[in-house]
């Protein structure tokens, strides 16, 4: 139960501080915040390292570090290159693969069986946030770039890449929890370090650190967004790594975008009787994994 409720929370974490990140985006580079959040999330988990034997579990650390610099980096920068390519709903739909193929990864990779009911449950969750997303024609990121519409197969390579990464990150992280005793704490600590390392030298060690060109408001917005999207979010999303197989963790995790299309009915425009439709179907799906 416990990796079930970290799950929606991560899910609810991440919505309320991509709300936050997206209106940053307009003024700084993604990959500034993407690198001053990261850091700001170390250094308030910290403490984590108290009494933690780096000899001991280094093969874990080295694990760990690639998984950050997989999932959180190299997943991250292919996300938001994505975005500038294609939009966020297109983004968002080809999104909707990744609860299948974590399943699959984590059946084939650490052989995680899962039930027919579960993977009944995956496809119809996927299906629902697939159809969901594509009535959502209006969600898109204007401020970044003009975004492709020819019908050209490469445009679609980032969205691909991110849902690779995100995936391997998430079983990288996974396979050490089913080999060690590392508690969440740590291991977000580790991959958030590993993320950093790979941001700051793309950015040769140039760190453009625009926090304290924000205003008092948008300082304590970006802090809060940081400690809830990024500490927050990837501890409960460690928790979920540790206490569910990859498949069922990992569509549990996929709700955000939905969460998002209710989050703010400004941006996303009325709730009509197919979006009440399909997330039922989404609900559905939820309850043939969770009972």
């Amino acid at each position: 139960m416990i990796g079930i409720i970290s799950a929606f929370g991560a899910a609810i974490s991440w919505t309320y501080a991509c709300f936050i990140w997206r209106s940053q985006t307009e003024k700084y580079k993604s990959i500034d915040i993407n690198l001053v959040k990261n850091i700001i999330a170390f250094l308030i988990f910290l403490p984590a390292f108290i009494n933690f034997s780096f000899l001991v579990d280094s093969k874990y650390i080295l694990t760990l570090l690639l998984s950050g610099v997989i999932g959180i980096g190299l997943g991250d920068t292919f996300y938001i290159k994505s975005l500038q390519i294609i939009g966020t709903r297109k983004t968002l739909s080809i999104e909707t693969l990744s609860p299948l193929l974590a399943a699959l990864s984590g059946e084939i990779f650490i052989n995680e069986n899962l039930a027919l009911r579960s993977y009944a449950g995956i496809v119809i969750i996927s299906i629902s946030l697939f159809i969901l997303l594509r009535q959502r024609t209006n969600l898109v990121v204007n401020s970044l770039s003009t975004i492709n519409e020819q019908n050209n197969l490469s445009i679609y390579v980032f969205p691909f890449l991110s849902v690779l990464c995100a995936v391997s990150g998430g079983l990288l992280s996974r396979i050490v929890f089913l080999e060690s005793n590392l508690s969440p704490f740590q291991t977000t600590e580790i991959r958030l370090l590993g993320a950093i390392i790979f941001l700051i030298t793309i950015k040769r060690f140039k760190i453009n650190f625009f926090l304290k060109k924000l205003d008092d408001n948008d300082q304590k917005k970006f802090l809060l967004s940081i400690f809830c999207g990024t500490n927050l979010g990837i501890l409960l999303q460690q928790i979920v790594f540790k206490t569910l197989p990859l498949g069922i963790g990992w569509t549990l995790l996929s709700i955000s975008p939905v969460i998002s299309l209710f989050f703010s009915s400004k941006e996303e425009g009325m709730i009509t009787k197919g979006i009440i439709l399909f997330t039922s179907l989404l609900f559905l799906g939820l309850c043939l994994i969770i009972l």
